[in-house]
């Protein structure tokens, strides 16, 4: 990272727009597919139970692999697998595009999950790189970066619906094609070289830790199916959770492992990963039903739909980019991450009283302002406390968790509240009072999610800010001993 006193890269904003349109991409990535869904459905032969996988084969490939991508982007260098990433991304959506069976769709979907999961880790690297030295520029960095994930979650559902509209759906994957090929013509001129370093891949790691997400988003996914009841249904989950424990133990033993263990004692990151976690597991699902609500019970269109959720885009980009650097700089992270997560809980609630019968300006504007609100205020202050809590020579790890805890969040968050929306009535299309019913009780899951998420992080996250990332004049080794004596002091 820059030292303080070193000229600042005049070429450290071209750099942080390509870091921020990273971000944009990987996350509009998981929405865009949502209203192309049925008519890939009948044009590849999904069926209804396993059409959710082009969703999730993106996230889970996404979620489980970015450890192993920050542990690359430590070794390799960020810079490298930056651009290793768009190139893998970009085959993954010429694969997903040109598919013709269900297979092929699904490959192209998890292999668009690996690019993301290269990209994700070493963009957050290269932006602690670029802006590290200066807390000023960093929390406005962070604070852009930040607001393109909302803005490519509802450009996602936009964009989906214009390309499936006026197109076809294989252009909601082929858009990645040209964003590809910009960004890996300016980033080599414009992103910060870091060295390689030596070091061994844990591949064990990666490949448990992998599955025992898939399994457990799969048995999540699949019980309203078989029944809560089933013996199967317990035994998928508990294969997942064994699964865990396996990359767990595989991390206690190895000596170059895939997430240093140790790395959770480190002040306030174990807290912020967890804010990221619950906040990731209420957003993604309210986003997800209030879309649902907007097409099969309001009647919007596609376009009309997209745009519905415009007006909570821009209030999440303003107060990202606006009003939370200044309230992070008088009040330190956790106050505005508990009243964040607070309040999003209270939009979702809002949001469960939304009627059968109800009106875009009335059951779904204010509500959804709210969450937004809560949304913006939690997110910079818990990226950058897990982000800045790490040793440096640890960044890409720690851009590779907190990445994990989102993506993780998401999709387990999404999968819960699937089963919920099910249970209480969302499977019966075409009955407004029996999807508003499912709907309602998905925001009233995902509100006690944003909620806990509050709580845990009042009680875990320490009240002072978080430290400032130490620069290549501070020493790893004295940074670490600095850092253990600030604990034992406290």
């Amino acid at each position: 990272m820059p030292s303080p006193t070193a000229p600042a890269d005049p070429r450290r904003w071209t750099a942080l727009a390509l870091i921020a349109l990273a971000q944009f991409i990987v996350i509009m990535d998981t929405s865009i597919i949502g209203v192309a869904l049925p008519k890939m459905q009948t044009d590849l032969g999904f069926s209804q139970e396993n059409l959710s996988w082009v969703f999730n084969a993106y996230v889970v490939a996404f979620g489980g692999l970015l450890l192993l991508g920050g542990r690359l982007s430590d070794l390799f260098g960020a810079k490298r697998l930056f651009a290793a990433g768009w190139l893998v991304l970009a085959a993954g959506s010429l694969a997903a595009g040109l598919a013709s069976e269900v297979w092929v769709e699904l490959t192209g979907r998890a292999l668009q999950g690996v690019g993301a999961a290269l990209i994700a880790p070493s963009a957050l690297t290269l932006l602690m790189m670029l802006f590290g030295g200066n807390p000023k520029e960093l929390t406005k960095a962070l604070a852009l970066y930040g607001a393109a994930a909302p803005a490519g979650g509802t450009a996602g559902v936009f964009l989906g619906g214009v390309i499936t509209e006026y197109a076809s759906w294989p252009w909601v994957f082929y858009i990645n094609i040209p964003i590809a090929v910009i960004v890996l013509s300016l980033a080599p001129r414009v992103m910060p070289a870091a060295p390689a370093r030596r070091g061994s891949i844990d591949l064990a790691g990666a490949v448990t830790v992998t599955a025992g997400l898939a399994v457990a988003v799969y048995a999540i996914v699949r019980a309203p199916e078989t029944g809560w009841a089933s013996a199967g249904t317990w035994l998928v989950p508990a294969a997942g959770v064994a699964l865990i424990a396996a990359f767990v133990a595989i991390q206690a033993k190895r000596r170059e492992p895939l997430m240093r263990l140790a790395i959770w004692r480190a002040p306030n990151l174990a807290g912020a990963n967890i804010a990221q976690l619950l906040m990731a597991g209420a957003w993604i699902p309210m986003w997800f039903f209030l879309n649902l609500y907007l097409q099969q019970v309001l009647g919007l269109g596609a376009f009309a739909s997209g745009s519905a959720l415009l007006p909570m885009t821009v209030a999440i980009m303003i107060m990202m980019i606006v009003l939370a650097p200044r309230m992070i700089a008088r009040f330190g992270p956790k106050p505005l991450i508990v009243t964040g997560l607070f309040a999003l809980a209270a939009g979702m609630v809002w949001l469960s009283f939304a009627r059968p019968d109800g009106n875009f300006w009335v059951d779904v504007l204010p509500a959804s302002l709210l969450a937004a609100a809560g949304m913006a205020l939690a997110f910079i202050p818990s990226l950058g406390t897990a982000l800045s809590s790490a040793r440096p020579e640890e960044g890409g790890l720690a851009s590779g968790m907190v990445n994990t805890s989102y993506q993780v969040g998401s999709a387990l968050g999404l999968a819960a509240m699937t089963a919920v929306a099910s249970a209480y009535g969302a499977k019966e299309l075409g009955n407004p009072v029996a999807l508003t019913d499912g709907f309602s009780a998905a925001f009233v899951g995902a509100a006690a999610i944003a909620a806990a998420g509050a709580v845990i992080a009042w009680l875990t996250l320490r009240t002072s800010p978080a430290p400032a990332p130490a620069t290549p004049d501070e020493a790893p080794s004295d940074r670490g001993r600095d850092n253990s004596r600030t604990a034992e002091a406290r």
